[in-house]
């Protein structure tokens, strides 16, 4: 392999450790700073060893693991073991699923086409529809819904929320975490929130849907971890695909297209319950934005 090639992929958990530093406590750090230091090496220890090699907790090897990206220690050891198979046969490191970093450009369609169909298939198959069905009726009769996300799950957000409102609907979107929750506090009985996370975990999306939840709101989750803490807050559990991942692909590429795809399901079923009013909604908007062009 040569060397650039290399230092890209061997940087590749080093640089993640780095950028979650600032969220981890010292003792995953040491965790964190040692397995990036040392994979080949900490893929061969079970998770007490590791926790005696680093002077932590079982406990602390399993929250860094989480933080890291990984279900459990034992998706993690197994990443690590990969990756370190990887550096000792020369072959190139994996950028997504199966694709190296000297892949042809047309092989790089090619894998990542198929690995979109792939996890658009695991989501239709995983989607609870009387769940879906559940949302799409309160979203369908809703005085008014806020949508929280963050990151690529903010953008997804604003996707639904903009769908919504075309069709004549009242809808906002929220990446902020203190006005999604100061816009919480204002949701009632016949609102919905939706919240949007791909871990399930994610602090700044759930306290808005629990105070969505509290003020009676019906709160739905968009979440490839349905056994996440999102999902005490929600009335429904609407669940995504989570396709495998490399050390330099972001989750954000596979739960993407995931939650876009609950989105579409979303919208469509919501035009379907109100097809008089949605119908003439989305032709004047079509109509305004074909005059501005004119």
């Amino acid at each position: 392999m040569p060397q650039d090639v290399k230092e890209v992929f061997g940087g590749a958990l080093a640089a993640k450790v780095r950028a979650l530093t600032p969220s981890m406590t010292r003792s995953m750090q040491r965790v964190a700073e040692t397995v990036a230091g040392d994979p080949a090496g900490c893929a061969a220890l079970t998770v007490t060893r590791l926790a005696e090699r680093t002077g932590t907790s079982e406990a602390t090897v399993v929250r860094t693991a989480r933080l890291l990206g990984y279900p459990g220690y034992r998706d993690l050891r197994l990443a690590l073991a990969g990756l370190a198979a990887q550096q000792q046969s020369g072959r190139a490191p994996a950028i997504t699923t199966d694709i190296a970093v000297d892949d042809p450009i047309a092989d790089v369609v090619a894998k990542l086409a198929h690995d979109e169909r792939q996890t658009l298939a695991d989501t239709a198959a995983g989607l609870d529809t009387v769940q879906l069905g559940a949302a799409v009726a309160a979203l369908a009769t809703a005085r008014r819904t806020d949508v929280y996300g963050v990151g690529a799950s903010g953008l997804v957000a604003q996707d639904l929320v903009q769908k919504l409102l075309r069709i004549g609907l009242m809808a906002h979107a929220h990446s902020d975490p203190h006005l999604a929750v100061t816009n919480a506090v204002q949701l009632r009985a016949g609102d919905v929130a939706v919240a949007i996370t791909h871990s399930g975990s994610t602090r700044d999306v759930i306290e808005p849907l629990r105070v969505a939840f509290e003020r009676g709101a019906t709160t739905v989750a968009i979440t490839g971890r349905p056994g996440g803490a999102v999902a005490q807050y929600a009335d429904q559990v609407l669940t995504t695909s989570t396709a495998r991942e490399s050390e330099l692909r972001p989750a954000a590429m596979s739960s993407r297209t995931s939650q876009l795809l609950v989105v579409d399901c979303l919208f469509v079923g919501v035009a379907q319950r109100t097809y008089d009013t949605a119908a003439p909604a989305l032709a004047a908007s079509y109509e305004a934005l074909a005059h501005r062009h004119r």
